[in-house]
């Protein structure tokens, strides 16, 4: 069985990404934690997450396979 990871895209520098340290998941598991309102600066409403997005610009999280 394939496990994912979460990984956060960052579009105003070149679409860095960065690995958040959630691994390990079950395909459900991931797109579950990328659709959360706070998993976007579009949508987030946390101060961590508006804190990101003055930071960085505009950022989503995704998922890849292990």
């Amino acid at each position: 069985m394939s496990t994912y990871k979460i990984i956060r895209f960052f579009s105003n520098i070149n679409m860095h990404r960065e690995e958040i340290g959630e691994g390990g998941l079950t395909l459900e598991e991931a797109q579950e934690h990328c659709k959360s309102p706070e998993t976007a600066s579009d949508t987030c409403t946390t101060q961590d997450g508006i804190d990101r997005t003055n930071k960085h610009g505009t950022w989503f999280d995704g998922y890849e396979e292990e």
